[in-house]
């Protein structure tokens, strides 16, 4: 027995003692193939998964070194069966793998003749194969190759797709390295990706995903389809690209509402390819358009199914995913596994901070009571209503103020979810509102008047939440949410971590009101940043404002 941070148990979870000195250093350690759960002031809660074991493994982590972190940092003997669990869960992985034979095309082989026996039982799994060709060999329908790893996932067998990929039309593009390098991280990030063929690298807020984005396009040197999350978005990616490789305006195209030009890197939004027509996706034909050498999925923990649906069609094409967090709300992490591809590369958001690349942050909860009136309907609302009322209090206005008023020299993003809040937010800050309902034009205005200082404060709704660069921003205020979304807290954080200039610490407030379930879905949403080190202080709204502590 040592005096580890750490407590293993049976179950598979994992009780991390957050003022212990080796927590963080633990924390690291185990954060490749455990997942946290629950987040509270002083024991920190992990639960050790099949997918989370074979991201892990995919990754290059192996048995051998999740075992000896367990032993490394556990305060108790660690399970024997645990131990042996994780060994042959993490075994799972390529036991199965997909080849191209000379002869007979896509097959499916196993080093193990029972486990191919096991599979090919499955009725899931019999219309996607065809002949068998010797013991541990079936030839696979070409078509199948998404669809198979899928399957072959949930039967608790992944598949590592080692079947290799078509070239696409070939297209000249480099880096321009005109006074700027590539970062390390972000060079390993690349590698990973190569490497592995397809995959997910996973990155904070404001590390450079665009820039590892275009590393990959110069790598493969060919046609590319990238697909993100809106307009705004796709116009971003665009002007990056110009600044960064040798692309021209002519070689780039904008597949969106606003236009459909298809040319050599081609830039869609997640809208318009889910778009329907007479009940069918009008635009998935996208996919087909040329031969594409690569796709990039921009924050891929977004996709939405009908791109997944159709990703399953296209395994022959390089796919790379980008995301600062690998959290799905809707679990479908697996299926990002098998379409996209496993986690290829994972840099945890302190180590990235300590090297200076995104800045250094102070999270708050500030902790607002209804009043008595308000807390009578609370208490008489339905289920389904009651997060609303809780998160649009308009006691949250006064604190908002306070906040906006506190950091007057610094550039502020008011974040929410609620229109009428942020209508209500607007007025009586008297700032600019943007949403979803804001032209796109009217957008790019507001958000090129932040960046030049001339609106320093700017309300916004969730549309500020993706791939939206506004290095300037250095104080975020969050008011509501989608309810109790991990993702959705680290992408907020994510817009004010870009470094500052003058090395100032960013700051993160969620306003939360306690005793309701706005305070139960905080606790949820901050899940993911605490995984990453990131502790929230706890501030009473009273105590703020007017000097008065809680009793009073």
């Amino acid at each position: 027995m040592t005096d580890g941070p750490l407590i293993v148990q049976s179950d598979k979870t994992l009780l991390l003692e957050i003022d212990h000195a080796l927590s963080q250093e633990c924390r690291q350690a185990i954060a490749p193939f455990a997942e946290l759960e629950r987040a509270p002031e002083h024991i920190h809660t992990y639960r050790i998964t099949p997918l989370g074991l074979w991201n892990a493994r995919a990754a290059g982590h192996d048995a051998e070194a999740v075992v000896d972190s367990l032993l490394k940092y556990s305060r108790y003997a660690v399970p024997h069966a645990l131990l042996i669990d994780i060994a042959e869960t993490m075994a799972r992985y390529g036991r199965l793998t997909l080849h191209m034979h000379p002869t007979h095309g896509l097959i499916l082989q196993s080093s193990d003749n029972s486990v191919l026996e096991e599979v090919l039982r499955s009725k899931k799994v019999i219309p996607l194969v065809g002949k068998r060709i010797d013991n541990d060999i079936v030839v696979v329908h070409p078509s199948e190759r998404g669809h198979l790893k899928q399957v072959l996932l949930k039967l608790g067998w992944p598949a590592e797709d080692l079947a290799g990929y078509v070239d696409g039309e070939a297209h000249a593009i480099t880096l321009k390295n005109e006074g700027w390098d590539l970062r390390p991280y972000q060079r390993e990030a690349v590698e990973g990706f190569w490497h592995g063929g397809s995959g997910v690298v996973v990155l904070p807020c404001g590390a450079g995903k665009t820039i590892v984005g275009a590393a990959a396009m110069a790598t493969a040197q060919a046609t590319t389809l990238i697909l993100v999350t809106n307009t705004v978005s796709a116009r971003q990616w665009k002007s990056e690209l110009l600044k960064r490789t040798n692309l021209t305006e002519e070689e780039i195209g904008e597949y969106s509402g606003a236009r459909k030009e298809i040319r050599p890197v081609t830039i869609a939004t997640y809208q318009v390819m889910t778009t329907k027509r007479q009940g069918v996706y009008a635009h998935l034909e996208l996919f087909d358009a040329r031969d594409w050498g690569l796709i990039i999925y921009d924050e891929v923990h977004l996709l939405p199914a009908p791109v997944f649906r159709f990703t399953a069609d296209i395994q022959a094409r390089r796919r790379l995913g980008l995301t600062a967090t690998l959290v799905r709300e809707d679990g479908m992490e697996g299926e990002v596994f098998s379409l996209i591809g496993p986690k290829r590369y994972d840099a945890p958001w302190k180590d990235i901070e300590a090297q200076g690349y995104i800045a250094p942050a102070d999270c708050v909860e500030v902790r607002v009571t209804l009043p008595d009136h308000e807390r009578m309907a609370y208490s008489l609302a339905e289920p389904e209503e009651r997060y609303r009322l809780a998160a649009t209090t308009t006691f949250k206005n006064r604190v908002v103020e306070h906040l906006v008023n506190q950091h007057n020299e610094d550039h502020v993003l008011v974040i929410g979810q609620y229109i009428d809040q942020l209508e209500e937010l607007s007025e009586h800050l008297d700032v600019p509102l943007i949403t979803g309902q804001t032209p796109v034009k009217e957008r790019e205005r507001l958000f090129q008047s932040f960046r030049e200082g001339e609106t320093r404060v700017l309300v916004v709704s969730k549309v500020a939440n993706f791939s939206v660069d506004l290095p300037e921003a250095g104080v975020a205020i969050q008011v509501s949410g989608t309810f109790g979304s991990r993702q959705e807290e680290a992408q907020r954080l994510g817009r004010v971590l870009r470094p500052k200039g003058d090395k100032r610490t960013a700051h993160f407030y969620t306003v939360v009101t306690r005793d309701t379930v706005d305070a139960d879905f905080a606790a949820h949403r901050q899940r993911f940043l605490a995984e990453q080190g990131y502790a929230y202080r706890i501030v009473d709204a009273d105590e703020m404002l007017y000097g008065l502590k809680p009793e009073d």
